[in-house]
């Protein structure tokens, strides 16, 4: 699948994945639909050579029990970052507990949250979470 997991891996493909953000919101700039951006960083991440998944189910396991839900998530990166992109004013705090929620049950150990309305994308529009998966993972 990859070369061994670590957190250096990990931050290093947070890095490609926010540069892949940076290139499609330099392309199309702002006010366009997150589908838009979606399937452009999607595209981009393609051409990069990197292995994704869109749009595909979040399995929640309740009591043993897993329950047929419509909960999607956006983008799932080398099986190992999820991405919620946006095209947003402003984010809500909702979609910080959102983003968890994914990496709970995706069981990925990071998270990005791309808003692709802002002017500055990396100093403005992305927000990465840990967690304890990434807290467990060696450094190198």
């Amino acid at each position: 699948m990859h070369q061994k997991v670590s957190k250096k891996y990990i931050n290093w493909l947070t890095y490609q994945i926010i540069g892949c953000a940076i290139e499609v919101h330099r392309a199309l700039g702002a006010g366009l639909l997150e589908k838009v951006y979606e399937k452009a960083l999607c595209r981009e991440l393609e051409l990069r050579g990197f292995e994704y998944k869109q749009q595909c189910s979040v399995e929640v396991d309740y009591k043993a029990c897993i329950l047929s839900l419509e909960l999607r998530y956006d983008v799932l990166v080398e099986r190992l970052i999820v991405i919620e992109a946006k095209a947003v004013l402003q984010m809500a705090p909702v979609i910080d507990s959102q983003l968890l929620t994914y990496m709970y049950h995706l069981k990925v150990p990071k998270g990005i949250l791309i808003n692709f309305n802002a002017v500055n994308l990396y100093r403005d529009g992305t927000k990465t979470m840990v967690n304890k998966l990434f807290q467990e993972l060696p450094e190198e």
